[in-house]
């Protein structure tokens, strides 16, 4: 589907449940990975990405599709939830082992299968934050929220370009980092 096709159902939604239901369902796996990435706890991505839905339902009224794609204007709304977030709580949130499964997971999912992810994601989590700020905003808009670098610049409030380029040397540390390079 299109970034039309979702700016369009965005519309529609404001009156039509069926289109706000196929908006919800489509974004939100997509913004809950991009806030889980950032906090690394799920009771707190759960918050966030209430919060985020939440305000997106209160503010559908006020999307203008001529300023930005629906998905900018709702991860810009995920990255300031997420800011206020981050304020209300100072402290930095350590890892648990249960965070780093996935709730959704088969229950047929094997045990060493379920341990090598969870491996897998604790070292790309701690690689991720020897990222400085940005370099992990724009990694994490990227792959868990799944947006282009149009999209990201427009919420980071900087040029495509630097987007773009900043991502390229976010992955080469990234790849540095897991001792790919």
């Amino acid at each position: 589907m299109t970034k039309e096709f979702y700016n369009e159902l965005a519309t529609r939604a404001t009156t039509d449940e069926e289109a706000f239901e196929e908006l919800y369902e489509y974004f939100f796996p997509r913004v809950y990975n991009f806030i889980f990435a950032r906090l690394k706890n799920v009771a707190d991505a759960d918050d966030v990405t209430s919060i985020t839905f939440m305000k997106m339902n209160e503010n559908l009224d006020s999307y203008d599709p001529t300023k930005a794609a629906f998905s900018t204007w709702l991860f810009r709304i995920a990255n300031n939830a997420l800011i206020d977030h981050t304020r209300r709580h100072d402290k930095k949130n350590e890892t648990e082992w249960d965070d780093l499964l996935d709730p959704a997971a088969p229950d047929r999912e094997e045990p060493e299968a379920v341990i090598m992810t969870g491996e897998t994601n604790r070292e790309l989590l701690a690689a991720l934050d020897k990222l400085n700020e940005r370099e992990r905003r724009i990694v994490e808009l990227k792959f868990w929220g799944d947006l282009d670098t149009h999209a990201i610049a427009e919420i980071l409030s900087m040029t495509e370009g630097n987007a773009r380029v900043t991502l390229h040397r976010a992955l080469g540390k990234l790849k540095n980092i897991l001792g790919d390079g």
